[in-house]
């Protein structure tokens, strides 16, 4: 059953475009985004707010 729930919400990381390496660990549904995420997040490095991207 537990690998149904994961195909379904897979684990992403989310890194900073800013070029600092920081990392969010999150998941996301596939079917209501099937396309690469993109959130507006705060990188604690750089003390302010940055796109972050989903890497795979």
């Amino acid at each position: 059953m537990a690998s149904k729930n994961s195909a379904l919400r897979p684990v992403i990381r989310l890194r900073s475009t800013a070029g600092t390496g920081y990392t969010y660990v999150t998941t996301k549904n596939r079917r209501s985004t099937p396309d690469r995420l993109v959130v507006r997040k705060y990188d604690p490095v750089l003390r302010r707010h940055v796109d972050f991207r989903e890497e795979r």
